[in-house]
């Protein structure tokens, strides 16, 4: 095969966001190369594993129902990053998300109706029609049918930047070097939670147990180059997309199939057979990604999701069974965990429960009294076995160390200025808007809006 020498627009990275930004770019008449990471078999990176986006809207609009004010919107980002946003950008990715639903249709892509239940996510998520797989399969489409050039197996390992300038990308292709040069690049390549001396530099030897939800070529590559070549940073390395995932999942690319969403619906222990925190805090999806750092907090990151009979079908299960067994004393022995503690921690659990109107669409009065730490909603006693356990152990989607961008998508160098010709999207970027917490389907919402942006701007450079 032989490979592109130089074009108009550089794109790094062939998930949502590069893809976002590779059609806007062609679109607007710019050369567009895509240098993706892995084969064309695992194309996209954590796209693939994603079901949906967050997106206003002032009324029905495709699959979502009622309205989503982008005031909602705000609110709600505002809560799970706790003012740890920049709210120029985020504001701008609520106003831009209202438009990626009819964008993404014209690009091939489907939707279907949102999931009931514990999600609740029917008025403020649109999920796609086959899933993230379905998404980048439009999308590649699309973009090749424009005129878009992908090449696979092309490892970016560095950047010539001299003063916030781009010039070319160094790539791997088949062990060996090359160079492609361009007018301007989106880096659109992701965070560095599949790189494990990183993750071990954020979080120490506790980042040995950490699973990885998504793809395996999310290494920080390209972050750590342009760190090094200057561009100033954002967010935390400690801070990152983390939930509670089957502790027997695979260590990459585990996706969607190995989240745990029972855990409002039970008690969670460690190993100790110790609850450590709140699980009816608030509704799920301002809820799930908190899980992850707490079980990572926990002695050899560890957790154990108790329920019994009454809940099981209440939540979507994961790819593995559950354990099971008829007392809570043979469920502990089955977990490693010893008996008399985990019996404690239920009866006493069972004690503080007050009664009232169990119900999992809202924030119910179902909750223990006299109890550290509460169980805030969707109390029920455990007592109709058998019962069942889920292990749980931190699963990074990703990190949110990134660099920082101006409302143009280009990175900001030091001194706060921005490049003229350097753009990023999608995971890089996020901690511009999300700096700690998660609030479901932003992740997504963030990639297409500044891939888009990126792409725009990126096109507009040459």
């Amino acid at each position: 095969m032989s490979l592109p020498r130089q074009t108009d627009v550089l794109v790094i990275g062939g998930g949502n966001a590069g893809l976002c930004a590779a059609i806007e770019a062609r679109e607007r008449g710019a050369a567009v190369v895509i240098l993706e990471h892995a084969d064309r078999s695992m194309r996209g990176g954590n796209t693939r594993h994603t079901r949906n986006l967050r997106a206003m809207h002032a009324g029905p609009a495709h699959t979502l129902e009622r309205s989503y004010t982008g005031e909602e919107y705000w609110q709600d980002l505002l809560s799970v990053t706790e003012g740890h946003t920049d709210e120029a950008l985020a504001r701008l990715m609520i106003r831009h998300s209202g438009e990626l639903l009819g964008w993404l249709h014209e690009k091939g892509v489907r939707f279907q109706p949102a999931l009931t239940g514990t999600l609740n996510l029917a008025r403020t998520n649109a999920f796609f029609l086959g899933g993230g797989k379905a998404l980048l399969n439009a999308q590649y489409r699309t973009a090749e049918a424009l005129g878009v050039r992908v090449c696979y197996d092309s490892e970016v390992k560095r950047l010539n930047i001299s003063r916030g300038h781009f010039g070319n990308a160094v790539f791997l292709y088949q062990g060996e070097e090359h160079e492609i040069a361009a007018r301007s690049v989106v880096v659109a390549c992701g965070g560095f939670q599949a790189n494990e001396n990183w993750m071990r530099e954020a979080w120490g030897e506790a980042a040995d147990n950490f699973i990885v939800r998504g793809t395996s070529y999310n290494r920080g590559t390209v972050l750590k180059d342009l760190i090094g070549k200057g561009a100033e940073t954002t967010g935390d390395p400690t801070q990152c997309h983390a939930i509670a995932v089957d502790a027997r999942a695979p260590k990459y690319d585990g996706g969607i199939v190995t989240r745990l969403d029972c855990v409002v619906f039970g008690i969670v222990v460690n190993r100790f057979g110790q609850r450590f925190y709140d699980e009816g805090e608030d509704s799920w999806p301002k809820r799930y990604a908190i899980w992850g750092r707490l079980i990572a907090r926990q002695p050899d990151q560890i957790a154990y999701a108790i329920m019994d009979s009454k809940v099981l079908d209440r939540f979507m299960p994961s790819l593995f069974p559950p354990m099971t067994a008829d007392t809570i004393e043979q469920l502990a022995s089955d977990l490693g965990i010893e008996s008399g503690a985990l019996t404690r921690t239920v009866d006493q659990f069972n004690a503080s429960v007050s009664s009232g109107s169990y119900n999992p669409e809202i924030l119910d009065d179902c909750s223990t009294h006299d109890l550290q730490p509460p169980k805030s909603h969707w109390a029920l006693p455990l007592d109709t076995p058998p019962f069942y356990a889920y292990p749980l152990r931190p699963g990074i989607t990703f990190t949110y160390l990134g660099v920082k961008v101006d409302e143009q998508a280009r990175v900001l160098f030091q001194g706060g200025k921005s490049s003229p010709n350097v753009f990023a999207a999608g995971e890089i970027m996020a901690g511009n808007i999300i700096g700690k917490g998660y609030c479901a389907g932003t992740g997504m919402t963030i990639g297409a809006v500044f891939g888009r942006l990126a792409g725009q701007h990126a096109a507009s450079a040459v």
